[in-house]
């Protein structure tokens, strides 16, 4: 425990490790949560989730699922509710009949595009009272976290770190 001011011991054992990351995972789902709360009308949270992966580009339905982690026909019926209230476009592949593409809607996009916005400048007020040193030592942890999790870094190109969905 901390006494007068002095910062508490960093532990190296996994169980506080665990805990400081369990911590601060609420804080990034609080933020998540908040910053969609203006959408909520419009998506829930993995109705965004989706939106978001297909926000990177042109997306093939079975990929989308892949990306998201469901079987198909689950993706298909988040796709079908998404496009009845505007917000995907979806295709048949003229390569490949049997295939079906999505793609945003102009208010689709512009949903994502808020959403991410105030998630971002949230994010970025909590890191500007953080000491310039600590961000430091936070990129770095955070990417040997992600690349544990084997998480594909984020680009300017794909800031969600997927690979081109079209492919």
């Amino acid at each position: 425990m901390a006494k007068d001011g002095d910062e508490e011991p960093i532990a190296d054992d996994l169980e506080a490790v665990t805990s400081a990351v369990l911590t601060a995972s609420r804080v990034l789902v609080a933020i998540s949560a908040r910053s969609l709360a203006a959408a909520e009308d419009r998506v829930t949270l993995p109705q965004f989730r989706m939106l978001l992966v297909v926000g990177q580009g042109e997306t093939k339905l079975v990929t989308l699922a892949e990306r998201l982690g469901v079987n198909p026909s689950t993706a298909m019926r988040m796709a079908d509710r998404l496009a009845a209230a505007g917000l995907l476009k979806r295709e048949v592949n003229p390569q490949n009949r049997r295939e079906t593409l999505l793609r945003l809607t102009g208010i689709g996009r512009r949903i994502v595009d808020e959403v991410t916005a105030r998630r971002e400048a949230e994010i970025a007020a909590i890191l500007a009272r953080m000491p310039a040193p600590r961000r430091q030592a936070l990129i770095t942890a955070m990417r040997e976290f992600t690349d544990a999790a084997g998480e594909p870094p984020t680009t300017a190109s794909f800031p969600l770190g997927w690979p081109d969905p079209s492919s």
